[in-house]
């Protein structure tokens, strides 16, 4: 008999969803005050250019919707043509703009504009065509993306939430006004005071402590979600992180600094959650699932208890862009709730996949 053939991949559609979930915040946030305008419901969509026009506002419409155009036209059938393609995931990426926009008219903190409608457009276009080219060869039954998961990652559904994850983890780097790695303040999500006042020494101590325990926790959960032991990965993500936050601070901290985050807590942090990491992967797979979890708790009980540093000011400029707010709010949520999000993700790898937890000799035999 013929060898079944191999499904589709889902990861590109996971993954549009995902992102499609995060454009809906974004564009809906704060998702408070809601009320008819008493405007026609699609009035905005014949109003004139605007008298004052920030060119930054179209660009970042623009790059926003470049990435899910892509991400949908991988996820299109692969037997399409790549017109049918691009067309469609054109049309859907519009579509989700135009319903978003116009339920910015019942939101009196957000306006409705059809040039961000149109930039939208114009940057699934854009992702779109890129996507329909080489999304296939990255995603498809062949595709490099997909060898590369099969290989490294745990298989299913369950794969594909870890990526999804360490996709989140990286958006919330992207937050200015955040020490580095650090995730899981809800008191700034709740608007609750900081339990201790601010010292210097004292400060030090905890951003210290606080990132050697967030390099330790997001280095493990990589290696939580692999199937084996492979370094270069889990440095890639600890990379990726620093450069989305270089990236953050360029863009936000004024007067630029793109190097602002690595105060003397940060370096020192770096340093010996790199020294903990590389011990921590020598332990049996058991202990780094339990170790991962260990100090996810731990590391997001220390920022709730982080003293407010008032020489930490970098959200001051984000009041100057539109946009940006929405992209702060959007970073704010997902920094704030993705420890969480990771403790059940490791709950549910245990639970469904727990056999690959096992690395004993008796289990290394079974396999092979």
């Amino acid at each position: 008999m013929p060898p079944t053939p191999r499904p589709a991949s889902a990861l590109p559609r996971n993954l549009a969803l995902a992102y499609a979930l995060l454009i809906a915040y974004a564009c809906l946030h704060p998702l408070a005050g809601w009320k008819a305008s008493g405007l026609p419901l699609f009035d905005f969509m014949l109003a004139p250019w605007p008298k004052y026009f920030v060119f930054a506002d179209l660009l970042f419409n623009v790059l926003g919707y470049l990435p899910f155009g892509f991400l949908l036209a991988a996820a299109l059938p692969g037997r399409w043509p790549a017109g049918r393609t691009v067309a469609v995931a054109t049309l859907a990426a519009g579509l989700l703009s135009l319903g978003l926009e116009t339920a910015q008219n019942f939101l009196p903190s957000r306006i409705a504009s059809n040039i961000d409608l149109g930039g939208n457009i114009l940057g699934a276009l854009l992702g779109a065509v890129p996507g329909a080219r080489w999304g296939r060869a990255l995603f498809g039954r062949h595709g490099r993306a997909r060898r590369w998961r099969t290989q490294h990652v745990v298989g299913g559904h369950t794969g594909d939430a870890g990526l999804v994850l360490i996709g989140l983890w990286l958006l919330s780097q992207l937050g200015a006004a955040d020490l580095l790695f650090s995730s899981g303040d809800v008191r700034s999500l709740l608007g609750i005071a900081a339990p201790l006042p601010f010292n210097a020494e004292r400060f030090i101590a905890f951003e210290t402590a606080l990132t050697a325990l967030s390099v330790l926790a997001v280095g493990l959960f990589a290696r939580c979600m692999m199937r084996h032991t492979a370094i270069w990965p889990i440095v890639l993500v600890l990379l990726l992180g620093i450069g989305a936050k270089t990236l953050a601070t360029a863009t936000f901290f004024v007067p630029g600094a793109p190097l602002a985050w690595l105060t003397p807590g940060a370096g020192r942090g770096l340093l010996l959650g790199s020294a903990l990491l590389a011990g921590a992967l020598l332990l049996p797979r058991v202990l780094q699932h339990a170790l991962a979890g260990m100090t996810l708790l731990a590391s997001t009980a220390l920022v709730n208890l982080l003293p407010e540093n008032p020489y930490l000011a970098y959200d001051q400029r984000l009041t100057n862009f539109s946009n940006f707010l929405n992209f702060h709010g959007l970073t704010q949520l997902t920094d704030s709730l993705w420890p969480f999000l990771a403790l059940a993700y490791l709950s549910a790898l245990g639970l469904w996949h727990g056999e690959h937890l096992d690395d004993s000799p008796d289990r290394r035999e079974r396999r092979l």
